[in-house]
């Protein structure tokens, strides 16, 4: 029988930042379809050393020499890298700010045309539960690290109005093999998912600057993905499976934060040295 699957296209070059992380880690397999050499990089060792089709360069963000030379070469990127928790803003400036303005300046550069960027619900960490919203409510960051993929997101349209670059924000939930706690039952964004995004983010002509929601086809969820349906985006997966799981725990105290809002415990974390 003759088989209907649609090919996957194929890059000849994808770079992947962030390739140590906990993501970087699973997206290192789990793309590998999507282009013929993956570039792997990282501040942090990376384990087992490059295999067939795999290239790591290590890489400091907020070294722009450095990430100038990191992404020539390269048809796409990927970018992960950074601070992935709540930090000083210090620490957050580095690679997450000055670090991803690096990645599109040398993009511009290099003259590439598609990142895939990873930004996060903590763009939006202050809407309340009961609250659903799309990519045009307005931004209610609840953190330095969400400030920081905020400016992101700024960058990212600020490069495709000025320079043409097209992105894909991926506000990702929460990606884990399973939903850890209640309010990932609404989050939980499944591997299998969070990878074919990143394919429809790659290879979806003309997205602009699209800024999707980054969550698998849960019950329960805050976000509406109806201004990305450019990208085709149907998750296969859901927190369904885990749910009796999850509910067996102790239920959140009425003013916990990770039961009212979107970003859960990030709208109080810190500050930081006082």
């Amino acid at each position: 029988m003759t088989s209907t699957t649609t090919p996957i296209p194929t890059l000849g070059r994808l770079l992947l930042t962030g390739a140590a992380g906990g993501l970087g880690q699973v997206l290192r397999e789990t793309l590998r379809p999507y282009a013929r050499i993956i570039r792997l990089s990282d501040i942090a060792p990376m384990a087992p050393a490059a295999g067939p089709h795999e290239e790591v360069q290590p890489c400091d963000l907020g070294d722009k020499a450095g990430v100038q030379a990191l992404c020539d070469g390269v048809d796409a990127i990927v970018h992960f890298g950074g601070v992935s928790v709540e930090r000083p803003f210090e620490e957050i400036l580095e690679a997450n700010i000055r670090g991803t303005f690096h990645i599109y300046e040398a993009a511009r550069r290099h003259g590439l045309r598609r990142i895939v960027f990873a930004s996060s619900n903590h763009v939006v960490g202050f809407y309340r539960q009961s609250e659903t919203i799309d990519a045009h409510a307005p931004r209610r960051p609840d953190s330095y690290y969400g400030l920081s993929k905020s400016y992101g997101e700024d960058l990212a349209s600020f490069y495709h109005d000025r320079y043409g670059i097209e992105t894909v924000s991926i506000r990702i939930g929460s990606s884990f093999p399973e939903p850890q706690n209640r309010r990932m039952l609404s989050t939980y964004l499944s591997y299998r998912d969070l990878t074919e995004l990143i394919g429809r983010a790659l290879f979806t002509p003309q997205v602009g600057h699209t800024v999707v929601y980054g969550v698998s086809a849960n019950r329960d969820v805050w976000w509406d993905n109806h201004l990305a349906a450019h990208l085709g985006f149907q998750p296969q997966d859901s927190s369904e499976p885990f749910r009796a799981k999850v509910e067996a725990q102790p239920p959140y105290a009425e003013d916990d934060p990770a039961g009212l809002y979107h970003g859960g415990a990030f709208v109080q974390a810190g500050p930081f040295g006082d």
